[in-house]
């Protein structure tokens, strides 16, 4: 729900927008991918009093891999966060557990959800986390569950972001802002989330910047973000509910204002409107994400440099080798890396020592 104060931002006078707001009718479901993908992705978070997440961690991570789930979850004493990938059924399964299971008691009514596919398995292993805080900026008094700004509705975003009044701030780092962003949004060019508190110090006033509007990639940063920049005097802060995943989702392309491909933290590396996985792929040396004119420029070498790293010599020795043995696991029909290879790893071992058992077995007999 759109609050009272967020429409009368809306529809007031002094821009080129002024008059009623024209909030177009989306079909939440008519933007999602039609094509039927053999996996089904889960992005959660939601900010909870959980102080038993260590209790809740093994009980967990114990659940997902019982069904063949992967992706990581962080679990911290302020909620939840993370991505997972699995198979329809398992996939719902988890959600069932999560929202109506006895461990969790319902604290997690409400998280912010979204569903996507992937034609493959985006994720490695399983992984459970624990962590001081689901996202980390290490500013206590950024506290969602105390106060935390206005949320709009992605239906609701184009109507704001384009008020002359309004100072647009993208709360993700360089990295992903390179890849794609909204029109008009400045870029605090952060290398990680801590130091976005720097770029609000350097670069934003409460006193100039009376209405702040601000978003990242499934709406955890910005919620956070937003209780920050409340907490040090800002009156009036908004965020993107839901991120722009939401966004992506639920806006047709036509009505967008988002350019670009949308970086997110597994295989797929991006999405595109309609949550349909992207162009851009990752330097496996530096892990920076690369768009089609990265792959294309004369510094790329596939899986040892990029135009991000071509200087650092370090990484691509070692890149060298790593992708070295991944084109030798691909050329044996074998896995290189995650839960697969550790399986294939083990069963290799288990076959080698079969068989000095029954070598010694044999030896003892003659």
């Amino acid at each position: 729900m759109v609050s009272e104060r967020f429409l009368d931002l809306a529809r007031g006078a002094g821009n080129d927008m002024s008059g009623p707001m024209n909030r177009p009718q989306i079909d939440m479901n008519a933007n999602l991918p039609q094509t039927h993908q053999p996996y089904k992705v889960m992005a959660i978070y939601k900010f909870a009093d959980l102080p038993d997440a260590e209790t809740i961690q093994p009980t967990l991570a114990a659940f997902c891999c019982a069904r063949g789930i992967r992706g990581t979850l962080i679990l911290a004493p302020e909620g939840i966060n993370g991505t997972v990938a699995g198979t329809a059924e398992a996939i719902d399964a988890l959600a069932e557990w999560l929202f109506a299971g006895a461990m969790l008691g319902g604290r997690l009514t409400g998280a912010e959800v979204k569903y996507s596919t992937a034609a493959e398995m985006p994720f490695l292993r399983m992984k459970v986390r624990l962590k001081p805080e689901i996202v980390t900026l290490r500013a206590p008094e950024a506290n969602p569950a105390k106060q935390v700004g206005t949320y709009v509705e992605p239906a609701d975003w184009n109507g704001l972001i384009e008020r002359n009044d309004v100072v647009l701030v993208d709360t993700r780092n360089d990295y992903e802002v390179g890849l794609g962003t909204f029109q008009r949004a400045l870029d605090p060019a952060t290398k990680n989330f801590t130091e976005f508190k720097d770029y609000v110090a350097s670069h934003l006033d409460p006193k100039r910047d009376k209405k702040v509007a601000m978003f990242c990639t499934g709406g955890i940063r910005c919620e956070k973000a937003s209780s920050y920049l409340l907490s040090q005097g800002f009156e009036e802060v908004f965020h993107l509910k839901g991120g722009i995943l939401k966004y992506l989702e639920v806006v047709p392309e036509e009505e967008s204002r988002f350019a670009g491909e949308c970086f997110v933290f597994d295989e797929r590396v991006s999405v595109g409107h309609g949550l349909i996985e992207g162009d851009a792929t990752l330097c496996r040396a530096c892990r920076h994400p690369l768009t089609a004119a990265d792959r294309a420029s004369a510094d790329f070498v596939e899986g040892v440099s990029c135009p991000h790293c071509v200087g650092e010599a370090d990484k691509h020795k070692a890149a060298a080798e790593r992708q070295k043995q991944m084109d030798l696991a691909r050329q044996r029909g074998a896995a290189h890396l995650g839960d697969d290879a550790a399986r294939l790893a083990a069963e290799r071992k288990a076959e080698k020592r079969a068989l000095a058992e029954a070598s010694r077995a044999r030896n003892k007999a003659g």
